[in-house]
C-alpha cells in the first residue's frame, strides 16, 4: 500500500502542466495557478446551500472529467486535499499521473464497466492495457470526493462491518461484530494467473 502527495496545476482548461511535487505521507494536494471557485466546503456557488448529490452520479461524472482532461470539473468534484491510497505496481499509478500532470499524455483510460454505491463509498471496476483496476471512492453528501483507494491487478471484496443479533443472556447480551460481503470484483476472473485478494471494510 502506498500513500503519496503530488500537486495538480493548470494553465488553462485544456491541459495539464508537467510539474512534480515532493512526496508526503498523507494526501494528494490539488491546486491551480488560477483561482477557481471555493468548493472544498461543498458549496456550489451563488451563496446557496449545496444540493445533495448521489455518490454514484458524482463518480461517473469524475471519470468523464478524467478522460476529457476537464481540469475545472476535477477541481469541482475533488477535495483539494484528496487522500489517495494505492495497492499495486508503481507502473500502474496512472490516476496519480493523470491528476497531477506528471505526464502530459497517457494512453490509459479509466472506463468503468461497473459502478456500485454503498452509502458514501462508491466502487468502480474496469480494465485497460492488460491491467485490471478497482477504485473505492468516498463521496461527501454535497458531492465532493474526499478519498480514493486504488487497486491494480487485485481481487477486492467490499464488506460492511456490522453487528450480529444480540447474544444470549448467558453472554451478558454482548454483541459480536461481523463483516458482511456486499460486493466483489469480477474482472479478476479474466486474469491468466492468480491475483492477490484484499478485503475493504466499510
Amino acid at each position: 500500500m502506498e500513500l503519496g502527495a503530488v500537486k495538480l496545476h493548470d494553465v488553462d482548461q485544456r491541459r495539464f502542466v508537467l510539474r512534480k511535487a515532493k512526496f508526503t505521507t498523507e494526501t494528494l494536494a490539488l491546486e491551480s495557478e488560477r483561482p477557481l471557485p471555493d468548493l472544498a466546503n461543498g458549496s456550489r456557488g451563488g451563496g446557496e446551500l449545496a444540493r445533495l448529490e448521489r455518490p454514484e452520479v458524482v463518480v461517473r461524472e469524475l471519470y468523464e472529467a478524467i478522460n476529457a482532461r476537464d481540469v475545472a470539473k476535477l477541481h469541482r468534484l475533488l477535495k483539494p486535499d484528496l487522500e489517495w491510497r494505492f495497492h499495486g505496481q508503481p507502473k500502474h499509478q496512472h490516476l496519480k499521473r493523470l491528476l497531477t500532470g506528471e505526464e502530459e499524455t497517457i494512453a490509459f483510460k479509466f472506463e468503468p464497466q461497473e459502478v456500485a454505491a454503498f452509502g458514501s463509498t462508491v466502487v468502480a471496476e474496469g480494465c485497460g492495457l492488460g491491467a485490471l483496476w478497482v477504485h473505492a471512492w468516498t463521496v461527501e453528501p454535497e458531492g465532493v470526493i474526499t478519498q480514493v483507494r486504488e487497486y491494480f491487478n487485485t481481487s477486492l471484496t467490499v464488506a460492511r462491518v456490522g453487528a450480529d443479533s444480540p447474544a444470549s443472556s448467558s453472554e451478558d447480551h454482548d454483541r459480536s461484530t461481523h463483516c458482511l460481503p456486499v460486493w466483489q470484483s469480477r474482472l479478476h476472473r479474466r486474469a491468466r494467473k492468480s491475483l492477490p485478494g484484499l478485503v475493504l471494510a466499510i
